[in-house]
């Protein structure tokens, strides 16, 4: 199974003044080793996040490797690593096809790693988060960390989707649920 994760608000404390530096790269309790529990358990894992701060000048490109490049070795100490990150530098006004809403980052990301979209499962904390997994065609999980508690406002009845407070218990019925 393919889990394709979203970065801040998911795996990392989420920030109204974005994150801009490796230092301000906090990851929220418990996410980093329910990824390695993903991965220790067969799955591959991968990031898709909109990085419009790069696009608004607020960092470079070379400041986001560097805030991925400390997630990873941070991961390495569970054992654990992301397969491939797919991020989206542009801003809403650019209106490109990677960035969420739109589903471009999660079907390349399908492609890329060789899953179908009945076998991945898109976990985001954002309702734009959401709609690129529906219209990836993908399940969809919302966790309730960072802008979840919003996303889930503004959700009705019509769409099936999985919630869970945080990162380490969608893990959990992921896990469960491949028993």
């Amino acid at each position: 199974m393919l889990i394709i994760l979203d970065r801040d608000g998911v795996i990392n404390h989420e920030s109204d003044e974005y994150i801009k530096s490796p230092e301000e790269w906090l990851p929220i309790d418990g996410s980093l080793e329910a990824i390695a529990r993903l991965q220790k358990a067969g799955h591959t894992v991968a990031i898709a996040t909109n990085q419009s701060g790069v696009g608004r000048g607020y960092y470079n490109l070379e400041t986001l490797h560097a805030m991925h490049a400390k997630m990873n070795v941070l991961l390495s100490a569970f054992g654990a690593k992301v397969e491939n990150i797919y991020y989206c530098p542009h801003t809403p006004d650019d209106d490109c096809n990677c960035r969420k809403p739109k589903p471009g980052m999660l079907l390349e990301a399908m492609h890329d790693l060789d899953f179908s979209p009945e076998d991945t499962i898109f976990v985001g904390d954002n309702y734009r988060d959401l709609e690129a997994g529906w219209a990836a065609n993908c399940r969809v999980a919302l966790v309730l960390t960072g802008r979840g508690q919003e996303a889930l406002l503004k959700l009705d009845d019509s769409k099936d989707i999985d919630i869970y407070p945080n990162l380490v218990l969608a893990v959990n019925a992921i896990l469960d649920s491949n028993r």
